[in-house]
């Protein structure tokens, strides 16, 4: 038995990245911590011995979960193993809501306290799991400036620690400094590609961000493209797709901060890179693809006005959003353009995403986070309230 073991579970890249700030903290606050879980390369170079490769488990939509079925089993019944043998001081779970529940439950038959970092959006669909919440999860941590009335009027356990893009973000990134140092000076316009950190999202919708730009180019001849990999995407997959196109796409490994302040606009897959571009005041348009039979059951339980985080947060359609049918490449060059040629519109982008980003919170999310985190590893150790079961 690991005495010091904290299980952690980040099956989303923006999780990992998240997941690796927080343990980087509860290192420093509390040196003597092990821990194991699942992620990718951030929480891995935090020191987190990787057991699975989230890459391995994210899926979009609820069809494409068959594919990635035998691997998430494998997973779940080996991390209920090392809660049975090994028992942990703590269980972290981040997101990735189906998997984490199931493995919640297992950890309250343990005797294992819960914490659940960067809450699944039960806000906007199948809202019956708050109850599964309530019953298997000690603590939430929320980042969401809504989030916390919503989990509070539940009867949970919950705090508000801001966003931690907001740490995680140089603020004091210059664009067009960036533009010389990617080589960028004779640009115009310059257009970020973010199709998602997933292997089906990029499959379904870089193409269609590829022929748009396209199109873009038509109109714009010194347009150039940057697309920032995620490390959860194969860099051979991005190139099989760009071999069929002459676009002229720069492929840039991670630093999607600076791509993002470099850009005049990015074309984002709906998830947490729209935030990221919203705290850097990046105008965007947002997209959405996944099967029809996923957004079929998706439009029968999905409760929100908005897909995007941008326009949840900030209550209104700061930014467009194009879903399913409307993912083509002729709307999505207009809705570009229409950004780009328009100056007036894209000042009053800009705008409303700086105020969106002031609604986000200071920043020191993960210390918050992590300091909850102790308190629950104490008051367990103790026989406290989180160490009942």
């Amino acid at each position: 038995m690991n005495s010091r073991l904290v299980l952690i579970v980040a099956g989303e890249a923006s999780a990992d990245l998240h997941g690796s700030h927080l343990v980087t903290a509860l290192k420093r606050l509390e040196p003597g911590l092990t821990f194991w879980g699942i992620g990718g390369p951030r929480l891995q170079e935090a020191g987190v011995r990787i057991l699975f490769n989230s890459s391995d488990m994210a899926v979009v939509g609820l069809t494409e979960v068959i594919s990635r079925l035998a691997t998430v089993t494998r997973a779940y019944l080996t991390l209920k193993t090392i809660l049975r043998k090994e028992r942990p001081l703590l269980l972290i779970l981040m997101d990735y809501p189906d998997f984490n529940l199931r493995l919640a439950r297992a950890a309250k038959r343990f005797q294992i306290p819960v914490l659940y970092y960067i809450s699944p959006q039960v806000w906007a669909w199948r809202k019956g799991r708050v109850n599964t919440i309530r019953r298997w999860v000690d603590r939430m941590v929320v980042i969401l400036p809504f989030e916390k009335d919503f989990y509070r009027e539940k009867g949970l356990h919950v705090e508000a620690v801001g966003h931690p893009l907001l740490e995680e973000i140089p603020m004091d990134l210059d664009g067009e400094k960036v533009r010389l140092d990617l080589g960028l000076h004779d640009a115009s316009p310059v257009l970020a590609l973010l199709p998602g950190s997933r292997k089906e999202e990029v499959t379904n919708l870089l193409p269609v961000m590829v022929k748009a730009a396209e199109r873009i180019r038509s109109e714009h001849a010194r347009l150039k493209c940057l697309l920032p990999r995620a490390s959860t995407v194969p860099a051979e997959l991005i190139a099989g797709l760009l071999r069929k196109s002459s676009l002229d796409v720069q492929v840039i490994e991670g630093d999607v901060h600076r791509v993002l302040k470099a850009c005049d606009l990015a074309m984002v897959a709906s998830g947490t890179a729209t935030l990221e571009a919203a705290i850097l005041e990046t105008p965007m348009v947002i997209v959405y693809r996944v099967s029809f039979f996923s957004y079929w059951i998706g439009r029968m339980v999905i409760s929100v006005p908005f897909i995007g985080l941008v326009n949840l947060v900030a209550g209104e359609e700061v930014v467009p959003e194009l879903i399913q049918g409307d993912v083509t490449p002729d709307r999505l060059a207009r809705e570009a353009m229409d950004i780009l040629d328009h100056d007036e519109r894209r000042r009053d982008m800009v705008k409303k995403l700086h105020d969106l980003r002031e609604t986000l919170g200071q920043g020191s999310a993960s210390e918050r986070t992590a300091r909850i985190a102790l308190e629950m590893i104490e008051a367990s150790a103790f026989g406290g309230e989180t160490g009942k079961r």
